[in-house]
């Protein structure tokens, strides 16, 4: 039986959000998505793309999926980047996944079944669609799938701009094998940059949809969100502490999992290391 499954995801900015669209000098520029106003004009609007989404919870799912198999520098590098990043299409001699594989590869590796991935010179479709993570502001009123009462920020009033300084090892100004440099010239060994990102209190919201998957579809997809609302991150500059956010999921109509994913992938262990194993490179 095929189980589809829709989860309303609300998230709050608990640093800075970042979520470079394009680089202009060195001010990196935010994505934005033009949105159509009901009186015909447009405004640009920030968004955290959908693909970047996907992305944090692919990490998730394999991260949880590594924890069951315990395939640990065990899977050529091909394999374990379809199962990270989703893979690259490459050209191979090897057959396509197909037909009764592809069926057991699924059985095997929820995270292939969910999130899809590039298998050798083929790609293998997912049952998870996600959407766009769109700030709650006046100026996305249109495309906002709930009503939020009260008065809404303007795009203007989330949008921030942060400055940051880089030391240049290479151009300090200095030519430190010269013992009669005293670093007078004109060089600078700092550089500065700018990112443009959403400011903490920003408010945000998306969907997860699980599309006709099996119930260990279903199990892996909600426990992998369920993490999300744990530890998860949005945009990029996680190292210097942006991209923090609580969340808030809307349990989908329909009932929790019916099964345990844990348990049933790790029964059968050896043989989904093996079916990883034999994935064309």
């Amino acid at each position: 039986m095929s189980v589809t499954r829709v989860w309303e995801i609300e998230m709050t900015a608990k640093s800075p959000i970042s979520h470079r669209g394009e680089l202009i000098g060195t001010t990196a520029i935010g994505r934005r998505m033009k949105i159509l106003q009901q009186d015909g004009s447009v405004e640009l609007v920030p968004v955290i793309s959908g693909n970047s989404f996907r992305g944090v919870l692919r990490r998730i799912g394999e991260e949880l999926l590594r924890d069951v198999l315990g395939y640990e520098n065990q899977l050529p590098l091909a394999v374990a980047h379809t199962l990270r990043n989703g893979g690259a299409i490459v050209k191979t001699s090897a057959e396509p996944v197909t037909g009764r594989r592809l069926q057991q590869l699924r059985e095997l590796i929820p995270q292939i079944s969910v999130f899809g991935g590039a298998v050798g010179a083929a790609p293998i479709d997912g049952c998870l669609r996600v959407g766009h993570v769109v700030p709650i502001v006046t100026e996305a009123a249109p495309i906002l799938r709930r009503q939020y009462p009260g008065p809404l920020p303007s795009r203007f009033d989330i949008e921030a701009l942060e400055s940051y300084s880089h030391l240049d090892d290479v151009a300090t100004g200095r030519n430190l094998t010269d013992p009669t440099d005293d670093g007078s010239g004109s060089g600078s060994p700092v550089m500065r940059y700018d990112i443009e990102t959403l400011a903490p209190g920003t408010r945000f919201e998306s969907w997860v949809q699980l599309s006709r998957g099996s119930d260990l579809d279903h199990a892996f997809a909600a426990d992998v969100l369920t993490e999300f609302t744990r530890a998860g991150w949005l945009g990029g500059r996680t190292g210097i502490g942006h991209g923090q956010i609580a969340t808030t999921l809307t349990e989908p109509t329909g009932g929790a999992p019916m099964v345990d994913w844990r348990e049933i992938v790790a029964a059968r262990r050896d043989e989904a290391v093996a079916m990883l194993l034999s994935l064309p490179a």
